[in-house]
């Protein structure tokens, strides 16, 4: 349903009051139709590739049930972490349909992702020495992650290639691949990712003229048998109502012209092509729901609510970049002329925990529920609890309009479980 200001919502007042009745705010709330159809749009963008995968980065919304949403859409799972590489299993996900990147990786990890079959994206030439030891032997099927340094930029979140302390040189990537090519590494794959949350096409048309070109560079070179190039993930999402999302669909057919022209007149003719976004699948399909506890008048109008920074950390961590918008609805008022200029502020003791600052809205009445849209990625799991805060439940609204609880919200047992008080 339209709310205007280029911004939907897939409910209304009433049903999150209904839900309310049930799920105390503030909540988050993942619209289950949404994401499959941002599912299947890029899949459909990419159908001209054979083997065409995306692997869903956990990183951006860690639940179970959303890795089976995109297990279920033909998902892999992009994982960096042991508990990450867990819950992919958990939820069906295995083999070569994890992707593990990772950085400063240590040996447990590395030898859980070997077991599971998962693709071992390595992040430095040293890696190899270290897996081969700690994981007992190296996997048939190794990928390195390339750092192309000056040749390219990135964008705010992630910086400039020089100063990222992620991925090999151009000159490391040659010795890796021929390294591991000398210790037995049968098949290979070519990885990169430069740019997090980014809405300029041509970053990624780019990226993927670059990896072409990588490719062939180095199968001419070494002869090793390359089977993929990942192009990352970081497609950003619209977070203000004036910003214009990715179209799938014309980035996959700009990558289609490059596939055409570089790669299927060669040798390399039929090289897969693979992404790991997360946040343009789930994020515009995730809300933060928090009711109004307060108003405050001093220097400035204030809009208390029940959430905090340490549900959402974004709009802070962001904002002094010019980033962290996003986008409030207060719900029963979405026609109501925007005429209040409030800070909608949470309850940490820190004088950044602010949703918005200087923004207008409708007048917010104590009671009154706000919504903060495009939360479905990098929200609840950038969680912490300074403060003693607890995290808060995740609900699934699912197809059918019934809603699940997905995580429920932590209580004061699970903020002191990893506390011994017995020897005080």
């Amino acid at each position: 349903m339209s709310i205007g200001a280029g911004k939907t919502l897939p409910f209304d007042e009433a049903r999150v009051r209904e839900i309310i009745r049930n799920y105390p705010t503030p909540f988050y709330l993942y619209d289950e139709r949404g994401i499959r159809e941002e599912a299947r749009r890029l899949n459909a963008a990419f159908a001209w590739c054979d083997g065409f995968k995306e692997y869903f980065a956990v990183k951006a919304l860690p639940n179970p049930y959303i890795l089976k949403i995109a297990r279920e859409e033909g998902f892999g799972a992009d994982c960096s972490s042991l508990p990450e590489l867990e819950l992919a299993e958990r939820a069906g996900i295995t083999g070569e349909n994890i992707m593990f990147t990772s950085n400063n990786t240590t040996s447990e990890e590395f030898q859980r992702a070997k077991a599971l079959g998962a693709i071992l994206n390595l992040d430095d030439i040293t890696h190899l020495e270290y897996v081969e030891k700690q994981a007992e032997g190296l996997p048939e099927l190794i990928s390195f992650r390339y750092n192309p340094g000056s040749l390219r930029t990135g964008n705010g979140i992630i910086g400039n290639p020089v100063e990222a302390k992620y991925g090999l040189t151009t000159a490391q990537l040659s010795q890796a691949y021929a390294a591991a090519k000398e210790k037995g590494v049968k098949r290979f794959g070519l990885h990169t990712m430069l740019v997090s949350n980014e809405l300029e096409l041509s970053f990624f048309i780019d990226t993927a003229r670059m990896l072409f070109q990588l490719a062939l560079d180095l199968v001419e070179k070494l002869d090793v048998r390359l089977e993929f190039v990942n192009f990352g993930g970081g497609i950003g999402i619209p977070y203000k109502p004036e910003e214009k999302a990715i179209d799938f669909q014309e980035l996959g057919q700009a990558v289609k012209k490059l596939y055409d022209e570089m790669i299927r007149p060669t040798q390399l003719n039929g090289l897969q092509v693979r992404m790991e976004n997360g946040r343009c699948i789930t994020g515009p399909h995730g809300f933060l729901v928090t009711k109004a506890i307060h108003e405050k008048h001093t220097y400035k109008e204030y809009v208390g609510v029940d959430a905090c920074m340490a549900n959402l950390m974004r709009p802070a961590m962001y904002r002094d970049s010019g980033g962290g918008y996003h986008h409030i609805t207060v719900l029963g008022k979405e026609q109501a002329p925007a005429n209040s200029m409030v800070d909608v502020v949470g309850s940490l003791c820190e004088n950044n925990d602010k949703f918005a600052v200087d923004r207008m809205l409708p007048k917010v009445e104590v009671g009154d529920i706000l919504v903060i849209h495009d939360s479905g990625a990098h929200g609840h799991s950038m969680g912490f609890q300074y403060n003693g805060k607890l995290r808060c439940a995740e609900l699934l609204l699912r197809e059918d309009g019934q809603v699940r609880q997905i995580r429920r919200a932590e209580t004061m047992d699970d903020y002191f479980a990893t506390l011994d008080f017995s020897k005080l």
